[in-house]
């Protein structure tokens, strides 16, 4: 499979969906299986305006898919956007890990200095 990389602006929606406790929950809940907005407002001790609004952030960030069953709004997460979510915190990991290397290297390398209790 290959991953689209995301653009910037792609990148800020994703992590501002993914800032919100709530957010992370309700993309958790439409992982597991497809939801109502109400029965995923249920779920939760805000008003359904309020989960509306999540779901919304979660839309804009691609990362579910909101479809129309009768009266219904059904949600579920889009596995396209969370693969490509995915392999950028991937990126931004095998980016610290490298760092962290280096520097563990560096310090191996440099000696270290005795402090004043060693020198006594």
């Amino acid at each position: 499979m290959v991953v689209e990389e995301l653009t910037e602006d792609e990148t800020n929606r994703l992590f501002h969906a993914l800032a919100a406790s709530t957010r992370r929950d309700i993309l958790r809940r439409a992982i597991e299986a497809e939801r109502s907005v109400s029965a995923l407002a249920a779920e939760y001790d805000i008003s359904f305006a309020a989960v509306q609004k999540h779901v919304a952030v979660l839309e804009a960030a691609h990362l579910i898919v909101k479809r129309a069953e009768g009266r219904e709004r059904l949600v579920r997460a889009d596995p396209t956007m969370i693969a490509r979510a995915r392999a950028l915190l991937s990126q931004y990991e095998d980016l610290w890990r490298a760092r962290i290397s280096r520097l563990d290297a560096l310090l191996a390398e440099t000696p270290s200095t005795p402090t004043p209790q060693e020198r006594s």
